[in-house]
Parts: C-alpha cells; structure tokens; sequence
C-alpha cells in the first residue's frame, strides 16, 4: 500500500518538475541557490557532499566554483560511492544516466564531511524525503558512520509537502531547502 502510495507522489511530482519550462526551472534553481547560500549551515561547511542536477532537479552547480570543498556520488552496486571533484574534473555518464566524478577520483571519508544536500523527489514537513526508489540515500544515511552528518533535502517549493507516505527504512533529514 504505501509502495503503491510513494510511486504516486513520484508520478505526480516528477510530471510537474519535468513539465518546468527551461526559464522557470532556471529561475526556482536560482532562488532555491541563493536561499541556500543565505544558510550559516551551508556558509559554515567547508566540505559539502551535493549532487549534479537529473531529471530536472534543482540546478546547485552555479554553487560549485565557490569556497567549498565538493563531493559527488558515483552509484557502485546498490551503495553511493563519494569523490572530491572542482569545476573542470572529468565527469562520466555513470548507472542510471546521472552524471559522476571519475572512478578514480579522490574518495571522500565521512569525517571529512561537514553537510550533505540530498535530492529528492519531494520532502515534507518532517524532514522525511521521498527519492527514485533505490534507497541509495536511506542506506548511506543508515550507516553509523555518516549518521552525525547535518543532511539538508533540496526541492522545489511544489514538492515540498505536509506528509509523505513512511516506511520503517526511511531516514528523516534535518533540514530542507527550497525555493
């Protein structure tokens, strides 16, 4: 029932965010960036774990030639693999069509990690985030070595919602940043 529930959510938020026009889009990405950079969570942090904008998600990369240090996700199996990468650094077409840093780029540790922005399909008031289905967040943010880590969810204003349906697996974010 609540698999049922979530792959709702997902059919009707995903249509909206895709069926943004390119100005518009640009426009919330660029709200949603300037809120998030009036944030002293993320002003503070020297070392963000982000992500490279898929299926029309927030757009951060105006954000990545700042003063921060960036990690990006390479999907290795059923796990999130974290790499440092800077304006200029190969990026491959990885699993799943979303962009990466190189396999061989340098590997971030979680102590190193001062935040982590996590997209998302939606996110509600709770902080609880609804993704793609893979569960490749919940299961990072399972682990004990990143469970002290400040997470911050990023969506659009529209996908930002009272109540998502939950499961037991699911992690609850503590924060979230929109438009």
């Amino acid at each position: 029932m609540k698999q049922e529930e979530k792959q709702r959510w997902r059919r009707k938020l995903l249509g909206k965010r895709l069926s943004l026009m390119e100005e518009e889009w640009r426009e919330k990405s660029d709200r949603l960036k300037d809120n998030l950079h009036n944030l002293s969570l993320f002003t503070e942090a020297k070392t963000i774990l982000a992500y490279f904008s898929f299926r029309q998600e927030p757009d951060l990369s105006p954000l990545f030639t700042d003063n921060h240090r960036w990690g990006f996700p390479r999907c290795v199996g059923k796990t999130l693999s974290w790499h440092f990468w800077q304006v200029g650094d190969k990026i491959q077409t990885g699993a799943y069509g979303i962009r990466e840093p190189h396999p061989d780029a340098l590997l971030v540790t979680p102590t190193e990690v001062d935040l982590i922005l996590v997209p998302g399909v939606a996110c509600d008031y709770k902080g609880y985030r609804l993704g793609y289905g893979g569960g490749f967040y919940d299961r990072m943010l399972s682990a004990p070595e990143w469970q002290n880590i400040p997470t911050m969810g990023i969506v659009f204003d529209f996908a930002y919602v009272p109540q998502l349906p939950v499961d037991e697996w699911d992690k609850q974010l503590d924060s979230v940043c929109t438009n």
